[in-house]
């Protein structure tokens, strides 16, 4: 049980750079007292003593403001941050490693009793502030839900999550936005992917930036055929010459009008 506490101390000292010594952590951390509360909790759960998991359950509840069923599942390392409004179900199981931030909700769609009504979380995954993850569907190995997502579908391992519904970030779109951002001399971390109205606009400015570049570049190949054909006089251009030269230059006007 301590060396656990031990291990729980540490990954918030890793991950909090608020966090300035084990008494603080120790002492001033409702997350880390909820999670002490639930093994608490969760034993007398798993022991059918339900009437008295619920009690401590609920006096976790009024302590720290997270609200964590006794029957969910918690693995070592997993870190609750500030966590007031937090609600994890009782059918919900959190891999090793992971950070809830507050207000976020591991809820049920399905009244079925005996049935997995809440998500599973892999290891090291992280949910945004006040992120919404219902149903029983599984969130992959470090998985990132964004702050107020609605997540009620799977989410693939390693990929980002946002929006409402949720969508799965495309990564090879991102990739290339912050191929463009970095080009343009900033990097695109400063662009949240999320459906704030000014993010959406950043992140089209940037897209259309590239676009633009690629624009430029297709107009250069188009001028240096043109001028590969008028240096050789017409002498040594291949029979349809004048055709490609046309092709060339309606392509020049086409992508000068856009």
């Amino acid at each position: 049980m301590f060396a656990r506490l031990n291990h729980d101390i540490d990954c918030i000292l890793t991950r909090d750079p608020a966090a300035k010594s084990r008494w603080e952590v120790l002492t001033c951390y409702p997350g880390l007292h909820a999670l002490v509360m639930h093994r608490l909790a969760h034993a007398a759960w798993t022991r059918q003593w339900y009437w008295f998991g619920r009690f401590i359950s609920n006096i976790s509840r009024f302590l720290t403001g997270i609200e964590i069923h006794p029957g969910a599942q918690i693995a070592a390392g997993v870190f609750i941050d500030h966590g007031m409004g937090v609600v994890i179900g009782e059918t919900a199981i959190i891999g090793e490693g992971c950070t809830i931030y507050q207000g976020v909700t591991l809820g049920g769609t399905s009244l079925h009793k005996g049935a997995k009504r809440h998500p599973t979380l892999g290891r090291n995954v992280v949910v945004g502030a006040g992120a919404q993850v219902l149903g029983g569907y599984e969130v992959g190995d470090n998985a990132k839900i964004g702050s107020n997502a609605v997540v009620t579908k799977p989410v693939p391992a390693g990929a980002t999550a946002v929006g409402n519904p949720a969508r799965i970030i495309e990564q090879a779109a991102d990739a290339q936005r912050e191929a463009a951002a970095s080009r343009m001399g900033f990097s695109a971390y400063g662009v949240t992917q999320n459906d704030d109205p000014l993010s959406l606009a950043m992140r089209g400015l940037i897209d259309n930036a590239a676009t633009q570049e690629h624009q430029i570049a297709l107009l250069w190949q188009a001028l240096e055929r043109l001028n590969a054909a008028a240096a050789n006089g017409g002498t040594a251009l291949p029979p349809d010459a004048a055709k490609t030269g046309h092709f060339e230059a309606e392509k020049l006007n086409k992508l000068i009008d856009e």
